[in-house]
Protein backbone atom coordinates (compact mmCIF):
# COMPACT_ATOMS: atom_id res chain seq x y z
CA UNK A 1 0.00 0.00 0.00
CA UNK A 2 1.11 3.62 -0.89
CA UNK A 3 2.58 5.24 2.52
CA UNK A 4 0.59 8.51 1.11
CA UNK A 5 -2.71 6.52 1.48
CA UNK A 6 -1.82 4.51 4.88
CA UNK A 7 -1.29 7.74 6.09
CA UNK A 8 -4.08 9.30 5.41
CA UNK A 9 -6.50 6.27 6.40
CA UNK A 10 -4.65 6.69 9.88
CA UNK A 11 -5.30 10.37 10.04
CA UNK A 12 -8.96 10.17 9.24
CA UNK A 13 -9.46 7.27 12.26
CA UNK A 14 -8.12 9.61 14.72
CA UNK A 15 -10.02 12.30 13.62
CA UNK A 16 -13.18 10.18 13.93
CA UNK A 17 -11.52 9.16 17.42
CA UNK A 18 -11.50 12.89 18.41
CA UNK A 19 -15.25 13.11 17.04
CA UNK A 20 -15.87 10.43 19.08
CA UNK A 21 -14.39 11.76 22.25
CA UNK A 22 -16.48 14.96 21.63
CA UNK A 23 -19.74 13.19 22.12
CA UNK A 24 -19.08 12.84 25.77
CA UNK A 25 -19.31 16.54 25.92
CA UNK A 26 -22.60 16.16 24.25
CA UNK A 27 -23.87 13.41 26.50
CA UNK A 28 -22.63 15.74 29.59
CA UNK A 29 -24.44 18.71 28.31
CA UNK A 30 -27.80 16.81 27.32
CA UNK A 31 -27.99 14.78 30.76
CA UNK A 32 -27.66 18.21 32.67
CA UNK A 33 -30.23 19.99 30.23
CA UNK A 34 -32.98 18.14 30.67
CA UNK A 35 -32.34 17.43 34.40
CA UNK A 36 -32.40 19.88 37.40
CA UNK A 37 -30.06 22.43 38.49
CA UNK A 38 -29.25 21.33 42.06
CA UNK A 39 -27.99 17.70 40.60
CA UNK A 40 -25.51 19.31 37.93
CA UNK A 41 -22.11 18.50 39.50
CA UNK A 42 -22.80 15.11 40.09
CA UNK A 43 -23.98 14.09 36.54
CA UNK A 44 -20.47 16.05 35.28
CA UNK A 45 -18.83 14.01 37.78
CA UNK A 46 -20.53 10.72 37.26
CA UNK A 47 -19.56 11.61 33.34
CA UNK A 48 -16.34 12.59 33.82
CA UNK A 49 -15.13 9.41 35.93
CA UNK A 50 -16.87 7.24 32.84
CA UNK A 51 -14.52 8.52 30.42
CA UNK A 52 -11.39 8.55 32.55
CA UNK A 53 -12.36 4.71 34.06
CA UNK A 54 -13.69 3.15 30.85
CA UNK A 55 -10.38 4.27 28.99
CA UNK A 56 -8.05 2.74 31.95
CA UNK A 57 -10.20 -0.31 31.91
CA UNK A 58 -9.70 -0.78 28.15
CA UNK A 59 -6.16 -0.73 28.21
CA UNK A 60 -6.18 -3.08 31.27
CA UNK A 61 -7.85 -5.81 30.05
CA UNK A 62 -10.87 -4.82 27.50
CA UNK A 63 -9.29 -4.65 24.58
CA UNK A 64 -7.40 -7.91 24.76
CA UNK A 65 -11.43 -9.21 25.80
CA UNK A 66 -12.65 -7.59 22.66
CA UNK A 67 -10.50 -8.52 20.45
CA UNK A 68 -8.76 -11.66 21.73
CA UNK A 69 -8.12 -13.26 18.12
CA UNK A 70 -10.43 -16.30 18.34
CA UNK A 71 -9.16 -19.20 16.03
CA UNK A 72 -10.59 -21.91 14.49
CA UNK A 73 -12.04 -24.72 17.09
CA UNK A 74 -13.23 -21.69 19.51
CA UNK A 75 -16.28 -20.83 20.17
CA UNK A 76 -16.56 -17.55 19.70
CA UNK A 77 -18.17 -16.94 22.90
CA UNK A 78 -15.30 -15.64 25.42
CA UNK A 79 -11.29 -15.29 24.86
CA UNK A 80 -9.04 -13.31 27.02
CA UNK A 81 -5.52 -12.40 24.92
CA UNK A 82 -4.01 -11.19 28.12
CA UNK A 83 -3.70 -7.91 30.43
CA UNK A 84 -2.14 -4.56 29.02
CA UNK A 85 -1.74 -3.54 25.51
CA UNK A 86 1.28 -3.62 23.56
CA UNK A 87 1.58 -3.10 19.63
CA UNK A 88 2.33 -6.77 17.41
CA UNK A 89 5.09 -6.99 15.49
CA UNK A 90 3.85 -4.98 12.22
CA UNK A 91 0.99 -3.39 14.11
CA UNK A 92 3.13 0.23 13.19
CA UNK A 93 2.36 -0.44 8.86
CA UNK A 94 0.29 -1.41 6.63
CA UNK A 95 0.20 -4.82 6.88
CA UNK A 96 -1.98 -4.06 10.13
CA UNK A 97 -5.78 -3.63 9.27
CA UNK A 98 -5.68 -3.78 5.87
CA UNK A 99 -3.80 -0.18 5.65
CA UNK A 100 -6.81 1.45 7.35
CA UNK A 101 -4.68 2.72 10.86
CA UNK A 102 -2.12 1.38 13.56
CA UNK A 103 -2.40 -0.44 16.14
CA UNK A 104 -2.23 2.27 18.97
CA UNK A 105 -4.93 4.03 16.58
CA UNK A 106 -7.55 0.99 16.61
CA UNK A 107 -7.02 0.83 20.46
CA UNK A 108 -7.77 4.62 20.85
CA UNK A 109 -10.77 4.54 18.71
CA UNK A 110 -12.23 1.33 20.22
CA UNK A 111 -11.44 2.31 23.38
CA UNK A 112 -13.70 5.70 22.86
CA UNK A 113 -16.42 3.32 21.98
CA UNK A 114 -15.86 1.53 25.26
CA UNK A 115 -17.25 4.27 27.69
CA UNK A 116 -20.34 5.39 25.92
CA UNK A 117 -22.78 2.43 26.92
CA UNK A 118 -21.94 3.69 30.65
CA UNK A 119 -23.17 7.23 29.54
CA UNK A 120 -26.51 5.83 28.24
CA UNK A 121 -27.06 4.27 31.85
CA UNK A 122 -26.35 7.63 33.61
CA UNK A 123 -28.67 9.76 31.74
CA UNK A 124 -31.39 7.16 32.89
CA UNK A 125 -30.63 7.05 36.48
CA UNK A 126 -29.70 10.85 37.11
CA UNK A 127 -30.83 12.57 40.01
CA UNK A 128 -31.22 9.89 42.45
CA UNK A 129 -28.61 7.25 42.31
CA UNK A 130 -25.34 7.06 44.87
CA UNK A 131 -22.21 7.92 43.18
CA UNK A 132 -20.41 5.03 44.36
CA UNK A 133 -22.91 2.26 43.52
CA UNK A 134 -22.88 3.77 39.85
CA UNK A 135 -18.96 3.68 39.91
CA UNK A 136 -18.85 0.06 40.85
CA UNK A 137 -21.18 -0.47 38.31
CA UNK A 138 -19.78 1.11 35.61
CA UNK A 139 -16.48 -0.59 36.12
CA UNK A 140 -17.81 -4.10 36.23
CA UNK A 141 -20.06 -3.17 32.70
CA UNK A 142 -17.75 -1.19 30.69
CA UNK A 143 -15.32 -3.17 32.35
CA UNK A 144 -16.20 -6.97 31.88
CA UNK A 145 -19.99 -6.79 30.06
CA UNK A 146 -19.40 -4.44 27.19
CA UNK A 147 -16.18 -5.84 25.63
CA UNK A 148 -17.61 -9.79 25.74
CA UNK A 149 -20.17 -9.13 23.89
CA UNK A 150 -18.15 -6.60 21.15
CA UNK A 151 -16.07 -9.80 21.07
CA UNK A 152 -18.96 -11.70 19.66
CA UNK A 153 -19.35 -9.96 16.61
CA UNK A 154 -16.46 -7.45 16.65
CA UNK A 155 -13.96 -9.39 17.54
CA UNK A 156 -14.79 -12.43 15.13
CA UNK A 157 -17.36 -14.13 17.82
CA UNK A 158 -20.03 -16.43 17.17
CA UNK A 159 -22.60 -13.50 16.17
CA UNK A 160 -19.79 -12.77 13.52
CA UNK A 161 -19.91 -16.59 12.37
CA UNK A 162 -23.75 -16.28 12.25
CA UNK A 163 -23.91 -13.61 9.88
CA UNK A 164 -25.32 -10.82 12.54
CA UNK A 165 -24.52 -7.18 11.54
CA UNK A 166 -24.28 -4.11 13.48
CA UNK A 167 -21.85 -1.63 11.71
CA UNK A 168 -21.13 1.02 14.75
CA UNK A 169 -23.26 -0.57 17.47
CA UNK A 170 -27.22 -0.05 17.43
CA UNK A 171 -26.85 -3.19 19.77
CA UNK A 172 -23.66 -3.70 20.74
CA UNK A 173 -22.93 -0.27 22.21
CA UNK A 174 -26.38 1.73 22.71
CA UNK A 175 -29.02 -1.36 23.81
CA UNK A 176 -26.18 -2.82 25.50
CA UNK A 177 -26.28 0.48 27.35
CA UNK A 178 -29.74 0.39 26.56
CA UNK A 179 -30.76 -2.76 28.30
CA UNK A 180 -28.82 -1.82 31.73
CA UNK A 181 -30.83 1.56 31.66
CA UNK A 182 -34.11 -0.40 32.12
CA UNK A 183 -32.84 -3.12 34.43
CA UNK A 184 -31.12 0.29 36.73
CA UNK A 185 -34.84 2.14 36.32
CA UNK A 186 -36.62 -0.55 37.61
CA UNK A 187 -34.49 -1.33 40.41
CA UNK A 188 -34.61 2.78 41.57
CA UNK A 189 -38.05 3.57 40.93
CA UNK A 190 -39.22 6.79 40.18
CA UNK A 191 -37.73 10.13 41.44
CA UNK A 192 -39.89 12.15 43.82
CA UNK A 193 -43.05 13.77 42.15
CA UNK A 194 -42.73 12.33 38.92
CA UNK A 195 -46.15 10.63 39.49
CA UNK A 196 -48.66 11.88 41.08
CA UNK A 197 -51.17 9.80 43.25
CA UNK A 198 -53.35 9.05 40.38
CA UNK A 199 -50.38 7.38 38.66
CA UNK A 200 -49.92 9.76 36.08
CA UNK A 201 -46.45 11.00 34.97
CA UNK A 202 -45.56 14.62 35.81
CA UNK A 203 -43.14 16.71 33.88
CA UNK A 204 -39.85 18.03 35.49
CA UNK A 205 -38.55 20.10 33.38
CA UNK A 206 -34.73 20.38 32.78
CA UNK A 207 -33.23 23.49 34.10
CA UNK A 208 -30.97 24.27 30.60
CA UNK A 209 -32.71 23.13 27.47
CA UNK A 210 -30.24 25.69 25.25
CA UNK A 211 -27.64 23.32 27.16
CA UNK A 212 -29.72 20.41 25.76
CA UNK A 213 -29.94 21.73 22.73
CA UNK A 214 -26.01 22.04 22.23
CA UNK A 215 -25.62 18.89 23.59
CA UNK A 216 -27.26 17.18 20.38
CA UNK A 217 -25.72 19.32 18.01
CA UNK A 218 -22.51 17.94 19.73
CA UNK A 219 -23.24 14.27 19.60
CA UNK A 220 -24.98 14.95 15.95
CA UNK A 221 -21.49 15.73 14.78
CA UNK A 222 -19.56 13.38 16.57
CA UNK A 223 -21.59 10.58 15.12
CA UNK A 224 -19.88 11.48 12.03
CA UNK A 225 -16.67 9.74 13.66
CA UNK A 226 -18.79 7.26 15.46
CA UNK A 227 -20.15 5.91 11.87
CA UNK A 228 -17.62 7.06 9.84
CA UNK A 229 -14.62 6.12 11.41
CA UNK A 230 -16.13 2.59 11.66
CA UNK A 231 -15.54 2.40 7.93
CA UNK A 232 -12.34 1.67 9.41
CA UNK A 233 -10.35 3.62 6.45
CA UNK A 234 -10.68 6.71 4.78
CA UNK A 235 -12.46 5.02 1.67
CA UNK A 236 -13.93 8.10 -0.24
CA UNK A 237 -16.97 6.21 -1.44
CA UNK A 238 -18.36 4.74 1.37
CA UNK A 239 -16.85 7.03 4.29
CA UNK A 240 -18.94 10.09 2.13
CA UNK A 241 -21.79 7.25 2.32
CA UNK A 242 -22.19 6.57 5.50
CA UNK A 243 -22.00 10.32 6.49
CA UNK A 244 -24.75 11.26 4.40
CA UNK A 245 -27.03 8.78 5.35
CA UNK A 246 -26.18 9.59 9.13
CA UNK A 247 -27.09 12.75 8.56
CA UNK A 248 -30.47 12.21 6.52
CA UNK A 249 -31.34 9.80 9.46
CA UNK A 250 -30.81 11.98 11.88
CA UNK A 251 -33.15 15.14 9.99
CA UNK A 252 -35.72 12.39 9.53
CA UNK A 253 -35.79 11.16 13.14
CA UNK A 254 -36.26 14.73 14.49
CA UNK A 255 -39.11 15.36 11.76
CA UNK A 256 -40.84 12.02 12.41
CA UNK A 257 -40.78 12.74 16.33
CA UNK A 258 -41.83 16.17 15.87
CA UNK A 259 -44.69 15.44 14.05
CA UNK A 260 -45.89 12.64 15.83
CA UNK A 261 -45.42 14.97 19.31
CA UNK A 262 -47.46 17.87 17.37
CA UNK A 263 -50.17 15.56 16.42
CA UNK A 264 -50.60 13.15 19.49
CA UNK A 265 -50.24 16.26 22.27
CA UNK A 266 -50.81 19.42 19.98
CA UNK A 267 -47.83 21.24 20.80
CA UNK A 268 -44.45 22.17 19.73
CA UNK A 269 -42.19 20.33 21.98
CA UNK A 270 -38.22 20.60 21.73
CA UNK A 271 -37.22 17.79 23.91
CA UNK A 272 -38.97 15.34 21.36
CA UNK A 273 -37.61 16.77 18.51
CA UNK A 274 -33.95 16.61 19.85
CA UNK A 275 -34.63 12.95 21.15
CA UNK A 276 -36.26 12.33 17.96
CA UNK A 277 -32.81 13.54 16.07
CA UNK A 278 -30.72 10.91 18.71
CA UNK A 279 -33.37 8.20 17.49
CA UNK A 280 -32.21 9.27 13.66
CA UNK A 281 -28.70 8.64 14.84
CA UNK A 282 -29.47 5.57 16.46
CA UNK A 283 -31.20 3.96 14.25
CA UNK A 284 -29.08 4.12 11.43
CA UNK A 285 -25.65 3.48 13.34
CA UNK A 286 -26.37 -0.91 12.65
CA UNK A 287 -26.91 -0.27 8.62
CA UNK A 288 -25.15 3.11 7.62
CA UNK A 289 -22.91 1.42 5.18
CA UNK A 290 -25.74 -0.53 3.62
CA UNK A 291 -28.56 1.86 3.17
CA UNK A 292 -29.27 4.16 0.22
CA UNK A 293 -30.09 8.33 1.06
CA UNK A 294 -34.14 7.26 0.47
CA UNK A 295 -33.68 4.31 3.13
CA UNK A 296 -31.49 6.18 5.48
CA UNK A 297 -34.75 8.90 5.52
CA UNK A 298 -37.36 6.13 5.94
CA UNK A 299 -35.59 4.54 8.97
CA UNK A 300 -34.32 7.61 10.56
CA UNK A 301 -38.28 8.87 10.11
CA UNK A 302 -39.82 5.44 11.91
CA UNK A 303 -36.74 5.78 14.74
CA UNK A 304 -38.67 9.65 15.18
CA UNK A 305 -41.99 8.03 15.44
CA UNK A 306 -40.91 5.29 17.80
CA UNK A 307 -39.05 7.69 19.84
CA UNK A 308 -42.59 9.35 20.96
CA UNK A 309 -44.65 6.33 21.49
CA UNK A 310 -41.29 4.69 23.16
CA UNK A 311 -41.30 8.04 25.81
CA UNK A 312 -44.66 7.17 26.16
CA UNK A 313 -44.50 3.28 27.11
CA UNK A 314 -41.71 4.48 29.32
CA UNK A 315 -44.21 6.81 31.41
CA UNK A 316 -46.92 4.04 31.18
CA UNK A 317 -44.93 1.09 32.74
CA UNK A 318 -43.95 3.86 35.31
CA UNK A 319 -40.31 4.19 34.63
CA UNK A 320 -38.55 7.18 35.34
CA UNK A 321 -36.15 7.93 32.55
CA UNK A 322 -35.29 12.06 32.62
CA UNK A 323 -33.65 11.63 29.16
CA UNK A 324 -35.16 9.45 27.06
CA UNK A 325 -32.35 6.83 27.24
CA UNK A 326 -34.58 3.93 26.90
CA UNK A 327 -36.71 5.17 24.07
CA UNK A 328 -33.38 6.88 22.54
CA UNK A 329 -30.41 3.85 22.55
CA UNK A 330 -32.82 0.90 23.38
CA UNK A 331 -35.96 0.68 21.35
CA UNK A 332 -34.09 2.93 18.64
CA UNK A 333 -31.53 0.51 18.83
CA UNK A 334 -33.34 -2.94 18.19
CA UNK A 335 -35.02 -0.98 15.42
CA UNK A 336 -31.78 0.11 14.02
CA UNK A 337 -30.68 -3.40 13.98
CA UNK A 338 -33.70 -5.05 12.71
CA UNK A 339 -33.75 -2.99 10.31
CA UNK A 340 -30.72 -4.47 8.42
CA UNK A 341 -32.86 -7.32 7.51
CA UNK A 342 -35.92 -4.90 6.44
CA UNK A 343 -33.77 -2.24 4.56
CA UNK A 344 -30.56 -2.13 2.09
CA UNK A 345 -28.24 -4.33 0.24
CA UNK A 346 -28.28 -7.30 2.99
CA UNK A 347 -32.07 -7.17 3.31
CA UNK A 348 -34.55 -10.58 3.42
CA UNK A 349 -36.13 -12.68 5.62
CA UNK A 350 -32.75 -15.05 7.10
CA UNK A 351 -31.26 -11.58 7.82
CA UNK A 352 -33.63 -10.13 9.74
CA UNK A 353 -34.01 -13.58 11.79
CA UNK A 354 -30.39 -13.44 12.21
CA UNK A 355 -30.49 -9.70 13.36
CA UNK A 356 -33.58 -10.38 15.66
CA UNK A 357 -31.32 -13.79 17.46
CA UNK A 358 -28.74 -11.29 17.88
CA UNK A 359 -30.80 -8.58 19.69
CA UNK A 360 -32.77 -11.71 21.92
CA UNK A 361 -28.79 -12.80 22.93
CA UNK A 362 -27.87 -9.46 24.00
CA UNK A 363 -30.16 -8.29 25.67
CA UNK A 364 -30.85 -11.49 27.11
CA UNK A 365 -27.31 -11.50 28.79
CA UNK A 366 -27.10 -7.80 29.70
CA UNK A 367 -30.41 -7.90 31.61
CA UNK A 368 -29.07 -10.44 33.73
CA UNK A 369 -25.53 -9.38 34.03
CA UNK A 370 -26.65 -5.88 34.71
CA UNK A 371 -29.57 -7.49 36.92
CA UNK A 372 -27.17 -9.19 38.92
CA UNK A 373 -24.31 -6.51 39.20
CA UNK A 374 -27.18 -3.82 40.04
CA UNK A 375 -29.68 -6.09 42.32
CA UNK A 376 -26.01 -6.88 44.15
CA UNK A 377 -25.15 -3.29 45.20
CA UNK A 378 -28.95 -2.99 46.04
CA UNK A 379 -28.80 -5.81 49.04
CA UNK A 380 -25.37 -4.13 49.94
CA UNK A 381 -24.41 -0.75 49.38
CA UNK A 382 -27.88 0.49 48.36
CA UNK A 383 -28.90 2.26 45.14
CA UNK A 384 -30.68 5.72 46.03
CA UNK A 385 -30.13 8.26 48.07
CA UNK A 386 -31.54 9.22 51.26
CA UNK A 387 -35.11 11.58 50.07
CA UNK A 388 -33.44 14.23 51.87
CA UNK A 389 -30.43 14.06 49.40
CA UNK A 390 -32.86 13.69 46.66
CA UNK A 391 -34.76 16.61 47.80
CA UNK A 392 -31.75 18.74 48.12
CA UNK A 393 -30.09 18.11 45.45
CA UNK A 394 -27.20 15.82 44.96
CA UNK A 395 -24.26 18.16 44.24
CA UNK A 396 -24.44 19.35 47.75
CA UNK A 397 -24.82 15.91 49.57
CA UNK A 398 -22.19 14.19 47.89
CA UNK A 399 -20.01 16.26 46.69
CA UNK A 400 -20.27 18.94 48.83
CA UNK A 401 -20.32 22.34 46.22
CA UNK A 402 -22.88 23.64 43.68
CA UNK A 403 -22.44 24.50 39.94
CA UNK A 404 -23.42 27.59 39.88
CA UNK A 405 -22.34 29.95 43.11
CA UNK A 406 -25.33 31.67 43.49
CA UNK A 407 -27.79 28.92 43.20
CA UNK A 408 -28.15 28.16 47.14
CA UNK A 409 -27.56 31.68 47.86
CA UNK A 410 -30.63 32.45 45.77
CA UNK A 411 -32.20 29.55 47.43
CA UNK A 412 -32.91 31.17 50.66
Amino acid sequence: MDAGLFTANNVWMMLATALVFFMHTGFAFLEIGLTRQKNTINILFKNIFIITGGLLLYYAWGFNLMYPGFEDGDMGILKFAGFGIGAPEGGMTAAYADGGYTWWTDFLFQGMFAATAATIVSGAVAERIKIGSFMIFTVIYVGLVYPIVGAWKWGGGFLDTWGFYDFAGSTLVHSVGGWAALVAVSLLGSRIGKFGSDGKPKAIPGHNIPLATAGVLILWLGWFGFNGGSVLSADPELTSLVLVTTSLAAAAGGFGAFITSTVLYKNLDLTMFLNGILGGLVGITAGADLMSPNEAVVIGFLAGIIIVLGVALVDKLKLDDPVGAIAVHLICGIWGTLAVGIFGSMAGFDQFLTQLYGVLIVGGFCIVTSGIILGALKATLGLRVSKEEELEGLDIHEHGMDAYSDFRMNQH
